[in-house]
């Protein structure tokens, strides 16, 4: 079996899978608590562990001692290239992009085999685009919902992590917390017209990410992908 961990700057989300690509378990902790039940989950005869991190050196250093003390394989850690099935990375240094933003846009690459806007809407809302060739020709990071809510209110905010689509509310907030919550949604309606606006003809939509389903539906098209990222991590790091 195989254990995937997709580490994120909110969310530590995981699954196993059978050889045969059969979904065995899965679940999803908040990345900065104790893993330590983690590992009583992680059951089965597990061959091969791939991850892709965007924490920080202090959290991955605790999943690999997690790992390691249950006995599972070493890890395998993937990382932004130049260049992985069939896509190609625009940036001049390959590795300053963020591991979620590459695994995403493999797996889009893998699942429409042709142009296509990849929107991650997590902690910061990535909109990365691939030509036709593969070819990624650049993308946008801007703050996520819960970023921008407690940019404004602290971390006391009322903050609300992978909201139902009935709690978007993007009307005139009449008290403080209101106005922001709402202001949030306002620039989150904005961000999805603007992407509606600019895909390109022909080209597909994925959306992944805590916000995601939000945004896909805001957008009215489009295929939401919860797992987009795990999916990138077998074409990044091999089988």
């Amino acid at each position: 079996m195989i254990l995937e961990i997709d580490v994120g700057n909110t969310f530590l989300k995981w699954r196993i899978t059978a050889s045969c690509g059969a979904l065995v378990s899965s679940g999803r902790v908040g990345s900065r608590d104790a893993f330590d039940t983690l590992a009583l989950e992680w059951v089965g005869p597990i061959e091969t562990v791939r991850v892709g991190s965007v924490a920080s050196d202090d959290v991955n250093s605790r999943l690999n001692a997690l790992i390691e003390s249950a006995g599972l394989p070493k890890p395998l850690f993937a990382a932004a290239a130049r260049s992985a099935a069939g896509v190609l990375n625009s940036y001049s240094n390959p590795e300053a992009m963020g591991v979620d933003r590459w695994l995403a846009m493999l797996a889009a690459w893998r699942r429409v085999g042709g142009a296509c806007c990849v929107v991650d809407c997590g902690s910061a809302i990535t909109i990365d685009y691939l030509s036709g060739a593969g070819h990624h020709v650049g993308g946008y990071i801007l703050p996520g919902m819960r970023l921008l809510q407690q940019a404004l209110l602290g971390n006391t905010a009322r903050v609300f992590v992978d909201r139902p689509v009935s709690a978007f509310d993007s009307s005139p907030g009449c008290n403080t917390s209101d106005a922001v919550t709402h202001g949030a949604d306002f620039l989150f309606e904005a961000i999805q017209l603007r992407v509606r606006h600019s895909l390109p003809s022909g080209a597909q939509l994925l959306v992944t990410g805590g916000d995601g389903e939000l945004f896909q539906h805001l957008m009215g098209e489009g295929e939401w992908v919860p797992d987009l990222v795990l999916d990138g991590l077998v074409l990044a790091v091999g089988e």
